[in-house]
């Protein structure tokens, strides 16, 4: 797959114009020799439409997401939030409750996706750089995902939990 582009890899998926972030879902996958890379990539590929249309059909009713496309940019959101599975949920209501308000989002991981030059520490003058994916700038989800997110983060998309609250913060523990 080295030859090929974002592109060119994603016509060959059969998912042309579609940008490949967030489109494999994150598992342990088992090949066998003679199994080529794009292989791999088009089951990958194939278990995160399976997994977040299985879970976009059976979601709770009145979440703030026109489709399946935007449930899959809010999972990328969680899944780079935390590695705490008990947090996603948590996580999920509070950004859930913001769409709903029509609140920002305010979340660091889709600053430092837009930045192009991201060295480790998010500085003030990083969040009020204006790039597509800047959620303290714009309102609603970023056009994109912002990473892969895992079937636990897509379920927490779509199962938030219920919370009056409207902020988390991080103790980095």
């Amino acid at each position: 797959i080295g030859e090929l582009d974002d592109a060119a890899l994603m016509d060959k998926l059969g998912h042309p114009g579609v940008h490949p972030e967030g489109r494999f879902l994150p598992e342990t996958y088992v090949y066998t020799r003679g199994d080529s890379d794009l292989d791999v990539l088009r089951r990958a590929n194939q278990s995160l439409e399976l997994a977040l249309q299985a879970a976009w059909e059976a979601r709770v009713p009145g979440l703030p997401l026109d489709d399946a496309e935007q449930a899959l940019v809010l999972a990328s959101i969680i899944e780079k939030e935390t590695g705490k599975a008990a947090e996603r949920p948590e996580i999920s209501g509070v950004f859930t409750r913001r769409l709903k308000m029509g609140m920002r989002l305010q979340t660091d991981p889709t600053v430092i996706y837009g930045l192009p030059n991201y060295r480790g520490d998010l500085r003030r003058q990083d969040l009020a750089y204006d790039h597509p994916w800047n959620t303290y700038l714009h309102k609603g989800l970023p056009p994109t995902p912002i990473a892969s997110p895992g079937a636990a983060a897509i379920k927490a998309a779509l199962w938030p939990a219920k919370t009056d609250a409207l902020f988390f913060v991080s103790r980095n523990d």
